[in-house]
């Protein structure tokens, strides 16, 4: 006679154990493309680097990366400024675009991590 059993799986655990590893994934993507950001970034005295951040939103799984002075926007947009070898305008939305591989390659890193 075939035994049977009945097998109930609860994925709550698992979601919320792979969100928080999507996270993860995305902090550490975001805190690259500030490190890489930092790099490029127009560099006088050095404020507006240090002014820099990477948070993320675990609800909503967004990462942001962010600076905070009141010239941030103005150096991040204006083409027409001149700047040391290696610091540019535009260099937050050009390390993203240069680093989007690595990004998805971090997050992807924490989901297989989660799924051990």
């Amino acid at each position: 006679m075939p035994q049977s059993f009945r097998l109930q799986f609860d994925a709550s655990a698992a979601r919320r154990e792979l969100r928080q590893a999507a996270a993860r994934g995305l902090y550490l993507g975001a805190e690259h493309v500030l490190g890489v950001s930092n790099d490029r970034v127009p560099l006088d005295e050095g404020p507006l680097q240090h002014s820099g951040t990477a948070s993320v939103d675990e609800g909503a799984l967004t990462a942001m990366v962010s600076y905070d002075t009141p010239y941030a926007v103005r150096q991040h947009e204006e083409m027409d400024y001149r700047h040391a070898p290696g610091r540019e305008a535009k260099y937050l939305e050009n390390s993203l675009n240069a680093e989007r591989t690595v990004v998805l390659a971090l997050v992807a890193a924490q989901l297989r991590r989660a799924l051990r």
